[in-house]
């Protein structure tokens, strides 16, 4: 039984550090779709932490500071669409500027604003997203297996966990269900077949970056106001990166995106529990090699999957309309 409840501990820890990966892969998803790359989701997420964490610690409110997020990464991804979209300006270098830019504007403006070392203010009460209850979840206790099941991995997340699961039908049905969808996905395989049905391509990546920026905005609002308790320098700790790695392996498609985030928090999750743990002939693994792992089983994936995984035709090509 203790091994029971051990693991369903591991897979709790790995569904709540699962959910900025999610959101984030699945905002890549929309704007990758439509033929940009999107390296700048590292420097979204933390672009809408910083903000979230900010508004919240001073109008008390988690929605307002939500609202400020989701706002934050909205700009950065117009920024972002203005300079490859309208410019058709090189798309790594433009994501790559957005990360380095806010790595440094973020802490530095919580230096000047709370003189707390470039961190916000501890939040609490209102100003964070709480744990919710489901229904029965205190019916549930008595039941053996299952009602541990309901009352520790499935009840007791907050509202933005349960978003995250609801975005990966949600963005399935869209990107493969409705007009917008497969003008996304038209606009990332074949641009001039999009430009001579008379669609506008610059117009639909602008919606599809905008869909990403909104994502992404969630995405930062959960790490420093609902699984942290404020910002920090660098909270973001390459989960944009990783993203990125779960939507290259998931074949830029919903459900098996979704498979590799929970493979990497999995992984995230472990490392934690790892740390200073004797194991059998291998003895103490040091802590540096542990806190590595995410990052290996990356490199191990993508070195093993890549040259399966096909992307979008059209991806990270400027496209300019023929006279």
């Amino acid at each position: 039984m203790e091994s029971f409840q051990l693991t369903i501990l591991m897979l709790d820890a790995t569904v709540r550090v699962a959910t900025p990966l999610v959101l984030a892969a699945l905002a890549g998803m929309f704007s990758e779709r439509a033929g940009v790359v999107d390296i700048g989701l590292e420097g979204k997420m933390l672009g809408a932490a910083f903000a979230a964490a900010a508004v919240a610690a001073v109008s008390g409110s988690a929605w307002v500071g939500m609202g400020a997020g989701i706002l934050t990464s909205l700009m950065l991804s117009a920024l972002h669409a203005y300079a490859c979209v309208t410019h058709k300006g090189n798309q790594v270098v433009s994501g790559m500027a957005i990360n380095i830019v806010v790595a440094g504007l973020a802490p530095t403006l919580g230096f000047a604003w709370f003189k707390m070392g470039g961190q916000t203010p501890s939040l609490n009460g209102d100003a964070r997203f709480r744990s919710i209850e489901l229904p029965f979840t205190e019916a549930a206790q008595n039941i053996p297996i299952i009602g541990y099941i309901y009352t520790e991995l499935i009840s007791g997340h907050n509202i933005i966990v349960y978003m995250a699961a609801a975005a990966v039908p949600i963005t399935a049905w869209i990107l493969y269900r409705t007009r917008f969808g497969l003008r996304v996905r038209a606009v990332g395989e074949n641009p001039h077949a999009v430009d001579t049905a008379g669609i506008s391509v610059d117009m639909m990546r602008y919606k599809a970056l905008a869909v990403t920026g909104i994502m992404c905005g969630i995405a930062g609002t959960y790490l420093s106001t609902a699984h942290g308790a404020g910002f920090i320098r660098d909270m973001t700790a390459g989960k944009g990166y990783l993203a990125l790695a779960a939507l290259i392996f998931g074949k830029w498609k919903p459900v098996p995106t979704l498979i590799a985030c929970l493979l990497f928090a999995f992984t995230d999750a472990a490392q934690a529990r790892l740390q200073g743990v004797e194991l059998p002939i291998v003895g103490v693994i040091p802590v540096q090699f542990i806190q590595a792992l995410p990052y290996i089983l990356t490199v191990l994936l993508l070195a093993g999957f890549v040259g399966k995984a096909h992307p979008p035709k059209a991806i990270g090509e400027p496209y300019i309309k023929e006279r």
